[in-house]
């Protein structure tokens, strides 16, 4: 740690982390409002074709529902000329075998989608020990119209239009996640997040901030990371 914590009585704890639940309450009041703004924004009708390969063969961005009418999309940084997905995006994966089954339960499938072909994926995927559904959009659309991946060009001149505004991103995938619905009308685009945006899904991180170093990153985002088979364990 930076500096030595200030070691106060019980009382004085108490009336301090008392004073921050306030402020936590209040936080969390906020955040309900945000996310009834957010179910609360206009549907955009999705008109392309996309197809997906995966464990399941060939799949269009409708069958991905499945009997649900709801779609979570973890766009999964894998350029197709890595061997490895995104270290970050390892992170993130970490914690998504297991929530599937409550997600079906309210009504939501859950997918990840990357631009690699699907061989590496499904090799990278068993070396890491995942199960959830992971699919590839090589040779589509699909990443780039929904603001996850970008040409080398518009990196190059900083001219990607990368979470709601003109700049130049990190590379030319980027972490995302976008959400669908489906109805009788057809496929439907909700929302998507990027950035910052995405860090509420990583419930490793929730635990972090709950401690006293924390990220402890002092502006060099995520440079501990490492995906779980290449830490040097005690």
């Amino acid at each position: 740690m930076s500096k030595l914590h200030e070691v106060v009585s019980r009382d004085a704890w108490l009336e301090a982390r008392k004073r921050l639940l306030r402020e936590e309450k209040e936080f969390t009041r906020r955040r309900d409002q945000l996310s009834e703004q957010r179910r609360a924004l206009p549907w955009e009708a999705v008109s392309k074709e996309y197809v997906f390969e995966g464990s399941d063969g060939k799949e269009t961005l409708a069958q991905l529902f499945g009997e649900l009418s709801q779609l979570v999309v973890y766009h999964f940084m894998f350029d197709p000329s890595w061997d490895a997905g995104c270290k970050s995006c390892s992170f993130w994966a970490d914690n998504f075998d297991g929530i599937g089954v409550h997600l079906a339960h309210r009504d939501i499938r859950f997918v990840a989608i990357s631009r690699a072909p699907f061989a590496k994926l499904d090799a990278y995927r068993r070396r890491m020990g995942w199960r959830f559904k992971w699919l590839s959009s090589f040779g589509s659309d699909f990443n780039y119209d929904f603001g996850a991946s970008f040409s080398a060009a518009e990196v190059a001149s900083g001219t990607a239009d990368y979470n709601y505004a003109r700049k130049k991103p990190w590379g030319e995938d980027v972490v995302g996640v976008s959400v669908f619905a489906k109805d009788s009308r057809g496929v439907f685009h909700t929302y998507s997040c990027y950035e910052r945006g995405v860090d509420l899904l990583n419930g490793a991180y929730n635990y972090i901030d709950l401690t006293p170093k924390g990220r402890d990153e002092a502006g060099k985002n995520q440079f501990w990371v490492r995906r779980h088979d290449e830490y040097d364990h005690p």
